[in-house]
């Protein structure tokens, strides 16, 4: 399956409207509606919010979902195991107003935080899923030093 933080439905030149504004946890839960054949109207009284609120959140135009929503998407959709951490990770990655703290990190992190708060709108589809392969890239790296023994990373600089 395709990584749904990757995988924008909203790209230049198709799909709807809104895609290009929603979430990924949002476009993720429109999807599930629309295979399952579900109603907005229906979902919404299931979860105990309002159409509009439930319309908002997909859109994207609501911020990240609360724990407790996530549970109820995640129990009217009787999602399970692997699918639930995917969606609960998209739901942490959906926060459409982000802050980014670069303090006590290089210059050039600062300077790249406010340049891109400055300039996202202004990139295509294809600049950033060049952007995302970047930080794809680093997360994997972190992810090996994290998971390295530590003996190994103790020798590490020395020669």
């Amino acid at each position: 399956m395709a990584d749904p933080v990757h995988c924008m439905s909203g790209s230049a030149g198709g799909g709807v409207w809104d895609d290009e504004r929603m979430t990924p946890f949002g476009e993720r839960v429109r999807q599930l509606r629309q295979e399952r054949g579900r109603m907005l109207k229906d979902m919404a009284a299931h979860l105990g919010v309002s159409s509009a609120y439930l319309s908002a959140l997909e859109r994207g135009e609501r911020g990240k979902p609360t724990w407790t929503l996530i549970q109820g998407v995640l129990q009217y959709f009787h999602i399970i195991w692997d699918e639930a951490d995917e969606l609960t990770r998209l739901a942490d990655l959906s926060d459409p107003r982000v802050k980014i703290d670069t303090a006590n990190t290089d210059s050039k992190a600062t300077l790249l935080a406010n340049r891109l708060a400055r300039e996202i709108r202004g990139l295509t589809p294809d600049e950033l899923d060049r952007m995302m392969v970047v930080l794809d890239e680093a997360q994997e790296r972190e992810r090996k030093v994290a998971t390295e023994p530590p003996l190994s990373r103790a020798g590490e600089g020395q020669g």
